[in-house]
C-alpha cells in the first residue's frame, strides 16, 4: 500500500490510493494520484495511443515523448487509478505490453500477478498480457504518447497500455 501525507490548513490527512472511498478529494471518484497533467495527457490521448508506465529504472528521459514524473508512486496504485477511466484497446492483441525478462536476469513475479488482477477487476475484457524484448520495449516507448516516470524500484515493472475507444454508454 502506498500512502503520502498531503497538507491541508491546519491539519495533515492521510490518502490511501487504494481506497474507493474519494469523498475527502478534490474530484469525486478520482484518485489524487492522477494530477491534472496526467488527466489531461490521458484526456488528450486518442484511440491506438499508447501510455508507458514506467519504473524508476526506466530511460525515460530519453525516450522521446513527452515525460510526467510521479516519483515516490509504484505502478500498481497508479494503474488502480487510470483503469477505471481508461479504455483500452479490445481490437488489438498488445493493448498491454510488459518489457521481457533479459535471460539471465531474475524479475519480481508478483509484478505481472499485480498487473494481472488490476485488469480483471477494471476491464470487461481483459487483455493477455505480452511481452517484449528490452529494446523493442524502448523502441515502440519511443513512439508513445507520453512516458510517466515513477518510483517503482522492481526491475521490469514496466508497461505500455494501448487506448482505445470510450464507449458512448460511459460518455456523460
Amino acid at each position: 500500500m502506498v500512502t503520502a501525507t498531503a497538507a491541508t490548513p491546519g491539519t495533515r490527512k492521510q490518502f490511501d490510493w487504494y481506497s474507493r472511498d474519494c469523498e475527502n478529494y478534490m474530484l469525486k471518484g478520482i484518485s489524487p494520484l492522477l494530477g491534472p497533467d496526467l488527466l489531461a495527457t490521458l484526456c488528450r490521448m486518442g484511440h491506438g495511443d499508447e501510455l508507458v508506465l514506467a519504473d524508476a529504472h526506466f530511460p525515460g528521459e530519453s525516450a522521446g515523448p513527452s515525460v510526467l514524473r510521479l516519483d515516490g508512486v509504484s505502478i500498481d496504485p497508479l494503474l488502480h487509478a487510470i483503469l477505471p477511466l481508461f479504455e483500452l484497446d479490445n481490437f488489438v492483441d498488445d493493448a498491454v505490453v510488459m518489457m521481457q525478462v533479459v535471460e539471465g536476469d531474475i524479475a519480481d513475479p508478483t509484478v505481472g500477478s499485480g498487473y494481472r488482477e488490476l485488469l480483471d477487476r477494471y476491464v470487461a475484457k481483459p487483455p493477455e498480457i505480452q511481452f517484449l524484448e528490452r529494446f523493442s520495449f524502448y523502441e515502440r516507448a519511443r513512439q508513445a504518447f507520453a512516458v510517466v516516470m515513477t518510483g517503482d524500484v522492481r526491475k521490469y515493472a514496466n508497461l505500455i497500455l494501448k487506448k482505445g475507444v470510450t464507449p458512448p454508454a460511459t460518455i456523460g
